[in-house]
């Protein structure tokens, strides 16, 4: 019988070669827009990497709601510098302006000459549909020809209803809730509540575009990223929100506007020990018997289901979380 390589017995050899597009994030997207809280951002991503091992959380520098009205091309500059300086484990992205903004040009001119190679990605705000994606990636690649990935925020009824369509693009990694502009673009038809921590959860309208955002990028291997809870001072509140968000809706990335909020959104989006334990069990015997099928305390398992505890393993990975022995040997490349 012929070996079979070390490589061709990794899980994700096996079990995710025709999900390539895929991606696996960080759990935590944490946006920041003011010199000092940038710096001070990106100083705790480099404390909690050297922490956990890992880079548990992306930090976004904002030049869309960061950038002081007539200081746009200032910020930019800023910006630029802030992510030329990240450390070389750092996850930096940028948000710039919406497409149709004067300042959308400025922003990727100022900054992806000089960082565009600290880069992760460029998130888009106001994404209406995918033509704006087009544009953005024009002007992307004319600037900066390696390209970056593109995250796609979606804060409109219509934008919703064209969520498909944008996750479908090739350059999108990501989609991301816009809940404030999304409650404002109904004309006062959702109540306030439905921006809060609680009313996002319970009204029919916002928990209907949350489900289509999320189904939208699952259908395209694309990352669902739940949107802000604004009160970040009530741990509890944005604790309870993230775990609705990853256990009921799909999502497997959040928002984080204040760095209080990092932990709790790690802590909701990761597995516990005993999902951590279980998934390692099954697929070691997964892996014996060369990925057929196997029985694990009465219950058949067969590669649908390796592929779940598979990226259930590598979700508890980002996340920093620890891994038995055997499981470690898996990311130790």
């Amino acid at each position: 019988m012929t070996n079979l390589s070390a490589f061709a017995l990794h899980p994700r050899s096996v079990l995710l070669a025709a999900q390539a597009s895929r991606g696996m994030l960080p759990v935590c997207d944490h946006y920041s827009g003011v010199e000092a809280r940038m710096r001070k951002s990106l100083q705790l991503q480099a404390e909690m990497t050297e922490e956990f091992g890992a880079c548990v959380f992306d930090v976004t520098l904002d030049c869309e709601d960061g950038a002081p009205a007539g200081g746009e091309a200032e910020h930019a500059a800023l910006v630029g510098e802030l992510a030329l300086s990240a450390p070389a484990k750092a996850r930096v992205g940028v948000r710039v302006h919406p497409v149709d903004h004067p300042a959308f040009t400025q922003d990727l001119a100022a900054i992806l000459p000089r960082a565009g190679h600290r880069l992760a990605y460029v998130m888009l705000p106001k994404v209406e549909s995918v033509h704006d994606v087009t544009r953005a990636e024009e002007a992307l690649l004319s600037i900066y020809p390696q390209g970056l990935p593109l995250h796609a925020l979606i804060e409109s009824p219509a934008a919703v209803h064209r969520a498909f369509d944008i996750a479908a693009h090739p350059r999108v990694e990501s989609l991301s809730f816009g809940l404030m502009d999304f409650v404002s673009a109904h004309a006062g038809a959702i109540p306030a509540q439905g921006m809060g921590a609680q009313g996002q959860f319970s009204h029919p309208l916002v928990v209907r575009a949350k489900l289509e955002i999320a189904s939208a990028a699952h259908a395209f291997g694309k990352v669902p990223s739940h949107c802000v809870v604004t009160e970040f001072n009530d741990a509890a509140a944005l604790r309870q929100a993230a775990c609705r968000a990853a256990q009921q809706l799909g999502y497997t990335r959040m928002w984080s506007i204040h760095p209080a909020q990092i932990r709790p959104i790690l802590e909701a989006f990761a597995p516990d020990e005993r999902q951590i334990d279980e998934a390692t069990a099954i697929l070691l015997a997964a892996q014996q018997a060369r990925w057929g099928p196997i029985s694990h305390q009465g219950r058949l398992h067969d590669r649908a289901s390796y592929r779940h505890y598979w990226q259930l393993l590598e979700r508890a990975h980002t996340t920093g979380r620890a891994l038995p022995r055997e499981a470690r040997a898996w990311f130790s490349n």
